[in-house]
């Protein structure tokens, strides 16, 4: 790609890495361990599931065994989608909440079936070259023998001490003795090591209809879930066709809903109206129109987006070029706006990006939601349970109200870029994301813009600053651009928090850039990890 520009003029301690193989995530040993993959004869498949199995053991503050996950593939020339999301048991109800008004973030009403699992083997089983077994092997050692715990993680590790107050078995495996380890501090979770044995020996089948299974439904049983085996073993991951704007000669593709991908893409439908090409990346009308954009892809998302077979109207909908213009329309060029929802017409998280030589790249992202997740451990399975079903609403008539076997508005959102070829066909232009809860979108829309309207980089499109939407006219916006820009948005009506430095609150993305003859990759410097190739 002859126009992007290889200048990094935002702080950084890293470079992009060129090679023809490449793997990029948070954690500086699972990409190793997916490099490792390619390196005796996987696929970017193969990587990406060896990669994600490792992370679920050495980033347990993101994710883990009882991870959710969904996957974006590039492969033969053509994309696939595929939503290994979990679904609420079969017994739960909107009413056993009583009179609550919000869900709770801990404990068993907070936990849907984990999908991870069936993800790496569903991405295996179609797409892979090497053994499912084999993948799980570096996992299944840094689980057994133990692990350096990285910076950041470590760091980010003293939030487990809230839940191990409420949750002995939580408490026994992740706060040991009373305290979380230190960096560089090894730490080994063997139940987990046992577990992964038993997922690698039987393809996943002990963890939805097995050993693992019975362990999970039996102390859901005792402990006041309403998990059933049946929960267990009905669930399966799903492939969905990618849902997609056109932006700027690209075409940005998200995994559709119960996944928030559709707010990235209705805010870049929405930007696209007031062509930014010409302005400079970090003017303030950059960052005024992005924010506008995001709160009102934001409104909308939080009232439709849910399990689509709730959702009362259609991402083509919200997507439709008249609505989007109608929308588009309440963007002020001058002032901070708080919008509402429209009404179309009828009509704590990992990521990672593998690619290799053939051209295969993949996108997956994974992640308990909130931190540790739910504060729920299996015991003796060192699984730890995420919250995603903190995500549904209690609101009656909701179509994301919480309801048995429904999935809740999810979050992860891997992100995948194509553009025409000269043949006029669509080839890969990029494999990415930006993990970090309801960051996600406006991650996705603050790094592809700068890729795509400004050519910059994929280090120099992580290490720039950037800016979060809260509520209302609420953002709050890391330190790196000039003062003038946070002065203008303030005159604006933009109701600033500046943060004190580059956080993971942030968000924390990857970024694989297909060139010609090689591909581009980058690592956010907001957490440990690093991109790595041959």
């Amino acid at each position: 790609m002859t126009d992007t520009y290889w200048y990094q003029p935002y702080p950084s301690q890293r470079s992009p890495v060129l090679a023809k193989n490449i793997v990029t995530t948070s954690q500086p040993l699972a990409a190793a361990a997916g490099l490792d993959v390619l390196r005796a004869g996987g696929n970017a498949v193969d990587a990406a599931v060896a990669t994600a199995a490792v992370m679920a053991i050495v980033e347990p503050g993101s994710n883990g065994l009882g991870a959710d996950n969904f996957a974006m593939v590039w492969h033969e020339g053509k994309l696939y989608g595929l939503n290994a999301s979990g679904r609420a048991p079969r017994a739960a109800t909107a009413d056993s909440f009583g009179n609550r008004r919000t869900m709770p973030a801990t404990g068993w009403s907070a936990v849907t079936v984990p999908g991870a699992v069936s993800g790496w083997v569903a991405l295996s089983k179609r797409f892979g070259k090497l053994p499912f077994a084999k993948l799980m092997e570096p996992a299944i050692h840094y689980a057994s023998d133990g692990f350096p715990v990285a910076p950041l993680t470590a760091s980010h590790w003293g939030g487990a001490r809230s839940l191990g107050r409420e949750f002995p078995e939580f408490a026994k495996l992740f706060v040991p003795g009373g305290r979380t380890p230190e960096a560089g501090e090894i730490f080994a979770n063997p139940d987990a090591g046992r577990s992964l044995k038993l997922i690698a020996e039987s393809s996943g089948e002990a963890y939805y209809r097995g050993e693992l299974a019975r362990k999970f439904a039996a102390h859901a049983a005792a402990s006041g879930g309403l998990f059933t085996a049946e929960d267990l073993a009905s669930h399966a991951a799903d492939w969905v066709e990618p849902i997609s704007v056109e932006y700027h000669g690209a075409r940005i593709c998200q995994i559709p809903p119960n996944g928030q991908g559709l707010a990235a893409l209705q805010a870049l439908a929405i930007l696209q109206q007031r062509d930014i090409r010409g302005l400079a990346p970090d003017c303030p009308d950059v960052q005024h129109l992005g924010i506008e954009a995001m709160k009102l892809a934001f409104a909308d998302a939080h009232q439709f987006i849910a399990d689509p077979a709730y959702m009362t109207v259609t991402p083509e909908q919200l997507l439709d070029p008249k609505y989007i213009a109608r929308r588009a329309a309440l963007v002020l060029p001058d002032r901070a706006g708080d919008p509402q929802a429209g009404m179309p017409k009828d009509g704590g998280t990992i990521l990672l990006a593998t690619a290799d030589a053939a051209g295969t790249m993949v996108t997956l992202i994974q992640s308990n939601y909130q931190g540790f997740g739910s504060g729920i451990v299996i015991p003796g399975t060192g699984i730890h349970l995420q919250n995603r079903g903190a995500c549904f609403v209690l609101t009656p008539g909701h179509c994301n109200r919480i309801a048995g076997g429904k999935r809740p508005y999810h979050t992860i959102i891997p992100g995948f870029v194509t553009r025409k070829n000269d043949a006029g066909g669509e080839e890969p232009f990029m494999a990415f994301g930006v993990m970090g809860g309801f960051m996600q979108p406006q991650g996705h829309l603050q790094v592809a813009t700068r890729m795509i309207d400004f050519h910059q980089n994929p280090q120099t499109a992580l290490d720039a600053p950037r800016w979060q939407v809260l509520d209302g006219k609420r953002v709050t916006i890391e330190p790196g651009f000039e003062k003038s820009v946070y002065d203008e948005l303030q005159r604006r009506g933009h109701e600033l928090t500046l943060a004190s430095h580059r956080a993971i609150q942030f968000g924390s993305g990857q970024v694989i850039l297909r060139l010609k003859d090689c591909y581009a990759a980058a690592s956010d410097p907001r957490h440990d990890g690093q991109a790595v190739g041959y």
